[in-house]
């Protein structure tokens, strides 16, 4: 419920601040008072796009403030999933708009993005307006009337659940029979260059073996006599370092006699000795090992040729790339070998989730021709209590081809407002009077099943006077027993109905024209009441009327 409305330099608002009640309340106003700039104020705390315009001429900013009572909402787990403090009693949705073209929105002073604060106030208000009496004609909302007065909330929600699974898992079945198709129609291809892969038997690291004995291979006679003359310069009898450095240890061992220090220099000329007689012996061996082998050098250049030619072929510059391409082409065989069997094991998962999609449209179907029986009675009988006794309404539920997101019906409803005309959809209807009257019983209805929010019906009473207005006021106020309602209404008859009365007026100055609402008391809503009857000179006769339209 809608608790109180601040407003501050809106449109030709300064500053307006009003508390609103329970039941029904009435908000009334010649044409151009500001109505419009009211609810085009409240609908920027509900989550509409804001246009500078709206901010009042000289001013940097505008703000809109609803205080709301939610204690008959369960919010709880909408405040978890946005961040948002939950309070089980009163929610401030309050909005600024800065003239730099910025908008903030505010939960509770939390910040919370303009999505955010949309979907809390769908769940608090519904401003009913003129132009919503087209969804008369949207089959989405005839469905909903249907849903709600059948109680299927829970129903509907478990079969979007079971239908979103199974269009997730069709999807997914799609997906995989592309892959399939791209794959086998490459399949060909991937063997090719899985064999051609396979029988290169490739090595880790080969390549740089491979290259390092060329190299040795291409200068074996270069490399052979170095390795010679290393050998010779170490060992060679006559100036060789190794048969000097045995004369130098003899020399030092035969110095450690008489001096005591020759013990080191020996020892260390006798570690050269070891090292260097070594080196010449491994010298020696490598320089006989290395031997010019043709036949090996031709094996290496036709090997590391076709690892080259695997490189370029495939685009990468190492072995470890070829292999890890080797892996992930046997891979893809081995998926598309398994393919078909993917294939088969999602198709019954499809089909499994499908058959649980019917059921529960089957369950919803059901539902909805239950009710039906029962709300084209109840309707008509409330809507012959607004003036039109002749009409005729019908329910046309037939099967769709083919389920979805709402279930495998489609729903038309079919009216008359006259006892021998044919039965058209509503659509078609073209008075606005019967459109009003229509919805309005429609609405009442709803509110009878559900816990509807709060709801504003902006000049509902659209082509209807006299009698049916009266009627019509009494609906509102019906209505008004079990819910927050609001009417903006040019109808006295209406006017008169509402448990509380607010006035929108304009007030010109030297400087400005501002738009200001205020509660009427009794004898503020007696000549208000009057001035509908009778215009802008108020009679005696008029206010007499009004006294009793409202009981006074």
């Amino acid at each position: 419920m809608l608790k109180s409305l601040y407003i501050k330099n809106y449109a030709l608002i300064d500053s307006l601040e009003i508390d609103f009640g329970q039941g029904f309340s009435v908000i009334t106003g010649e044409t151009g008072a500001g109505k419009s700039i009211i609810l085009g104020a409240l609908s920027l705390i509900l989550g509409q796009r804001a246009d500078i315009k709206a901010i009042k001429q000289g001013e940097n900013k505008c703000v809109i403030e609803g205080v709301f009572d939610v204690s008959a909402y369960d919010l709880k787990s909408f405040c978890e999933e946005k961040g948002i403090e939950y309070d089980p009693d009163s929610y401030i949705l309050r909005r600024e708009i800065l003239s730099s073209g910025k908008s903030r929105a505010f939960i509770n002073d939390s910040p919370v993005s303009l999505a955010d604060l949309k979907e809390l106030g769908s769940q608090l208000i519904d401003i009913h307006s003129q132009h919503q009496n087209l969804l008369l004609s949207d089959t989405r909302f005839q469905m909903q009337v249907i849903d709600a007065l059948a109680g299927n909330k829970d129903l509907l929600k478990e079969y979007q659940n079971a239908f979103s699974a199974y269009r997730q898992e069709e999807q997914a079945l799609v997906a995989l029979r592309d892959v399939v198709r791209k794959s086998k129609e490459e399949e060909d291809y991937l063997r090719f260059q899985y064999e051609s892969l396979s029988e290169a038997a490739l090595q880790e690291g080969e390549q740089d073996d491979l290259e390092s004995e060329l190299e040795t291979l291409n200068h074996a006679e270069d490399i052979k006599t170095a390795l010679y003359k290393i050998h010779s310069l170490l060992s060679d009898d006559d100036r060789g370092i190794v048969p000097e450095l045995k004369d130098c240890l003899n020399t030092s061992s035969a110095l450690g006699k008489v001096y005591t220090k020759a013990e080191t220099i020996t020892q260390r000329i006798e570690t050269a000795y070891i090292d260097l007689k070594d080196l010449s012996s491994d010298m020696e061996r490598l320089a006989n090992d290395v031997e010019f082998n043709p036949e090996r050098l031709t094996f290496i250049e036709s090997r590391l040729d076709l690892i080259y030619s695997l490189e370029k072929k495939h685009h990468v510059d190492s072995v470890s790339n070829l292999l890890d391409l080797y892996k992930d082409i046997a891979r893809k065989l081995e998926n598309i070998d398994s393919s078909d069997q993917q294939v088969e094991a999602l198709e019954k998962e499809v089909a499994r989730k499908y058959t649980r999609v019917l059921e529960l449209a089957d369950s919803l179907t059901k539902s909805r021709a239950s009710i039906i029986p029962r709300f084209e009675s109840e309707l008509i009988d409330k809507i012959a209590y607004l003036g039109m006794p002749n009409t005729r309404f019908k329910c046309e539920l037939t099967p769709e081809d083919l389920p979805n997101l709402y279930g495998a019906d489609d729903l038309v409803f079919l009216f008359s407002a006259n006892k021998n005309a044919a039965l058209q959809p509503v659509a078609n209807i073209a008075s606005g009077g019967e459109v009003s009257r229509l919805m309005l019983c429609l609405k009442s209805m709803i509110a009878g099943a559900t816990a509807l929010p709060s709801i504003i019906f902006d000049e509902i009473d659209t082509g209807v006077s006299g009698e049916i207005a009266d009627k019509m006021g009494q609906v509102m106020s019906d209505f008004g027993q079990k819910m927050q309602v609001i009417a903006i209404t040019h109808l006295p008859q209406i006017a008169a109905k509402g448990k509380a009365h607010y006035k929108v007026y304009k007030q010109d100055d030297e400087d400005a024209t501002t738009t200001h609402l205020e509660r009427l008391d009794n004898s503020e809503r007696l000549e208000e009441i009057a001035r509908m009857l009778s215009g802008a000179i108020v009679t005696e006769a008029a206010i007499q009327n009004a006294k009793v339209m409202l009981g006074f």
